[in-house]
């Protein structure tokens, strides 16, 4: 198959961005790009008689589809694993404040916000709510694309920091959304625009989002500027690869799973930490006819590609990175391998990435953080530690992670697609 023809576009991604305000919202568009091509949901709770053919599961913020063709019950998986969430700032369970006549909104941040980049901007919500109804509950989306929210920065006349202010995040990222003495009901505020009863609300995972727009900028319009690059950069790229991948059966069954709470160290349900991968893969073998020796000689041949995005080399702060391991927008997927685990990848992990990059005619660049600085994790020694698949870690490049809005290069969109659809596709020994 052509794997450097996926359908992965810088405008595309840009899309995607844009309809997955959070992981809960992630999961259904890419459930949506998958019921238009051909895939069934299944259920969890539900007997799965055949997992044969092109399936997919959701679990609250996480994802995981698979496309499956006469494999026998040993036959190996190769999979591309992404997470859904990013850092933001999110709603408490007691929202409603006033101080000084402004109407607030408690917020609290998730994962590792760079605080600074949320002042000043006009905030949405998203996430869901847990809805009574009868002895039942049910989940509801919700979405407010209006500017309610805003944090607002402290006056530089009023700071002792005049290059910029250190914020606490118990008192400093509360959001303004009126005036008034009184506090006013934030949780039937959003139940309205949900369309249901305020007091059959049982709970909530609500969440801000920039409300403006990706888009692609720059002279050439050669970059992409957008928020939760970090990760929907790989759940978007993840998603092209695997679609065109599914219709061309090949040496291993091809899986996309998508994690929610990776910003939070992913010890969830749902996470990266959880059964979710494990369980669904022992219930493809067990539906293939295989057993438990089955499913772990299957895992034993398996490969897990982690897609997590990487530190392009910041052009104002160059000084921050390895200088022997410099990064560039443009440049290709990015390999990350770290001495002490922070990554997953080992010598046979790099071999099958450079390999895929190879087959699908993309460069390879290769990622080393500075060894006098603290480096960050992801999905991958968890999901390595928890199925005993070989992993390797890997990214495409940017700037700003975990701020607000990030950039990235708009060529890397289909780059880093295309070498994750080699991945998922390896050619056969006969």
């Amino acid at each position: 198959m052509p794997v450097s023809l996926t359908a992965a576009t810088a405008s595309g991604l840009c899309a995607f961005i844009d309809a997955s305000p959070s992981p809960f919202h992630v999961c259904a568009t890419v459930a949506a790009e998958l019921d238009g091509n051909g895939f069934t949901p299944l259920t969890e709770s539900s007997a799965w008689a055949d997992a044969g053919g092109k399936h997919y599961v959701v679990r609250g913020g996480s994802l995981i589809a698979w496309a499956d063709y006469d494999a026998a019950p040993t036959d190996p998986f190769r999979v591309v694993g992404a997470h859904t969430d990013s850092p933001n700032l999110r709603v408490k369970q007691h929202p409603d404040l006033a101080m000084a006549g402004w109407q607030l909104v408690g917020l609290e941040p998730y994962g590792g916000a760079w605080l600074n980049s949320w002042l000043d901007r006009e905030l949405g919500l998203s996430g869901r709510l847990s809805v009574r109804e009868g002895a039942r509950m049910r989940d509801v989306l919700v979405r407010i694309d209006e500017p309610i929210l805003r944090v607002p920065q402290l006056a530089i006349h009023l700071s002792e920091e005049r290059r910029g202010v250190t914020l606490d995040p118990q008192r400093h990222v509360n959001a303004i959304w009126g005036i008034g003495e009184a506090p006013v009901s934030f949780l039937d505020f959003v139940a309205d625009r949900a369309g249901v009863d305020g007091g059959a609300v049982l709970g909530w995972e609500l969440m801000t989002h920039d409300l403006a727009p990706s888009t692609l900028v720059g002279r050439d319009r050669d970059l992409v500027s957008a928020p939760r690059l970090d990760n929907q950069g790989t759940c978007y790229a993840g998603l092209q690869a695997f679609l065109a991948a599914a219709d061309e059966p090949g040496a291993a069954t091809a899986v996309l799973v998508m994690f929610d709470h990776e910003e939070v160290g992913s010890q969830s349900d749902r996470g990266a930490q959880s059964d979710l991968l494990p369980a669904v893969l022992e219930r493809i073998v067990l539906a293939r006819g295989g057993g438990r020796a089955d499913y772990l000689a299957a895992l034993a041949g398996s490969v897990v590609a982690s897609g997590d995005m990487a530190h392009a080399t910041h052009p104002n702060y160059p000084e921050r990175h390895e200088p022997a391991h410099r990064i560039e927008v443009g440049g290709g997927p990015v390999l990350k391998v770290n001495q002490n685990l922070r990554y997953a990848t080992d010598a046979a992990g790099a071999g099958a990435f450079a390999l895929a990059c190879a087959q699908a005619g993309v460069p390879l660049q290769r990622y080393v953080h500075r060894a006098d600085l603290p480096c960050g994790s992801t999905i991958g020694p968890m999901t390595a530690a928890r199925t005993g698949i070989s992993t390797v870690d890997v990214g495409a490049p940017q700037l700003a992670m975990h701020s607000c809005r990030e950039l990235m290069g708009a060529a890397d969109v289909p780059a880093y697609a295309s070498a994750l659809a080699a991945f998922l596709t390896p050619e056969s020994d006969d």
